[in-house]
């Protein structure tokens, strides 16, 4: 494992992290439930409207994702180590297929400006930021972001997805 995190001596420094969140079941209760609990662990977040979008790679109900900002001083491994906690907490099932329906998916998508390769593929930036359902709500609320891996804001790579302009139905978690 490969991991390059910028500026080692500021390890202990609060950084930036991108959230991706999704579900599919009971979605806005286990959105609004996730939100409240990252409150409580990490305080104030960015949050970006969620938006209802269709299953990716199966055949699914629809999936509400939203995304979230928030400053940690936690590493890596610990935050991710939360972050499955919280999953499980609220019935996250680990058994079936990777591409199901779930009722909380918690992903690190941005954590600073950090790369991290696993054998011959990066992990974070995560690669599902190819999909609108996850670059739409990033640019939401980190349009000036910038992606490590392609140099370019999120503002700037969600203009030039195949999808901008097209309309996202917004839901209220409120």
């Amino acid at each position: 494992m490969g991991i390059s995190m910028g500026d080692e001596s500021a390890s202990a420094a609060a950084v930036t992290v991108l959230l991706s969140l999704g579900s599919n079941i009971e979605p806005e209760r286990y959105l609004r439930t996730a939100l409240d609990e990252l409150v409580s662990a990490f305080g104030p977040l960015r949050v970006s409207p969620a938006y209802r979008t269709p299953a990716v790679g199966f055949d699914g109900a629809p999936f509400l994702n939203n995304a979230v900002a928030l400053r940690t001083t936690l590493p890596l491994p610990a935050l991710e180590d939360w972050l499955h906690a919280l999953e499980d907490r609220h019935g996250r099932d680990r058994g079936g297929p990777r591409l199901a329906d779930r009722t909380l998916d918690v992903d690190v998508v941005f954590y600073g400006d950090g790369i991290l390769r696993e054998g011959g593929r990066v992990r974070i930036p995560r690669p599902e930021l190819e999909h609108a359902f996850v670059l739409k709500p990033m640019a939401d609320i980190a349009a000036d972001f910038v992606d490590p891996l392609s140099g370019r804001t999120l503002g700037e790579l969600w203009r030039a997805h195949p999808q901008h302009g097209e309309a996202f139905e917004a839901v209220s978690l409120s």
